[in-house]
């Protein structure tokens, strides 16, 4: 059995809009749930677990499982802009993967970049696997560039700014997004980064 197929049935849950599972071989590492606030979380991850066992007779650990409940004002906005739906960092070795998942118009979108472990480089392994999401939601040849990620002071308070480099034909276009620090910098990175091309993602998906 494939993935698609335990998503496809998994979305036929109630409460349910969207699923993306990731394996490990032939394990189930990762859940993505996007749900209605319908059903507690809690409730959710349970039904997933049971339905995977009956139907399938594979046992997902609810630690696995991440779900993201939108309520439908939420979900009106969603369908404008891309959102957070997780956000994984997985060091090995000298490399970390850093793995980004949006959720946009009732579809989850992945995206994943890989380089060394150091701590100057994970803001932008964060952007940039952020970027590669955002290329998967967009379709045909979108190609976008990070430039620069990184916190600055404005006032007081810690800000995240981020650089994006895109072409419109033969022009290179930048465009700069910026997202306050509330403890997260990862969450911080990802929405400076989405906040740089929400203008643009009208124009840019075909």
């Amino acid at each position: 059995m494939d993935n698609r197929e335990l998503e496809e049935t998994l979305c036929r849950l109630p409460a349910i809009d969207a699923v993306r599972v990731i394996s490990d071989g032939e394990r189930v590492a990762e859940v993505h749930v996007l749900a209605s606030p319908a059903k507690a979380a809690k409730q959710v991850v349970r039904d997933i677990q049971s339905l995977a066992m009956a139907r399938y007779g594979i046992g997902i650990d609810r630690r696995t499982i991440s779900v993201v409940q939108i309520t439908p004002e939420d979900r009106n906005a969603e369908l404008e802009r891309p959102a957070i739906a997780g956000i994984i960092e997985r060091p090995t070795g000298s490399t970390t993967e850093a793995t980004v998942n949006l959720s946009w118009q009732g579809n989850l979108y992945e995206g994943m970049a890989v380089g060394p472990a150091a701590t100057s480089a994970r803001l932008r392994l964060i952007g940039e696997a952020t970027l590669r999401a955002l290329e998967q939601a967009l379709g045909g040849d979108q190609m976008m560039q990070l430039d620069s990620v990184g916190v600055a002071a404005v006032g007081t308070r810690p800000v995240m700014i981020a650089q994006v480099v895109s072409m419109n034909g033969t022009t290179e276009e930048v465009a700069v997004g910026s997202s306050l620090v509330r403890g997260d910098d990862a969450e911080a990175a990802v929405r400076a980064v989405l906040d740089a091309m929400n203008r643009r993602i009208p124009s840019l998906r075909r």
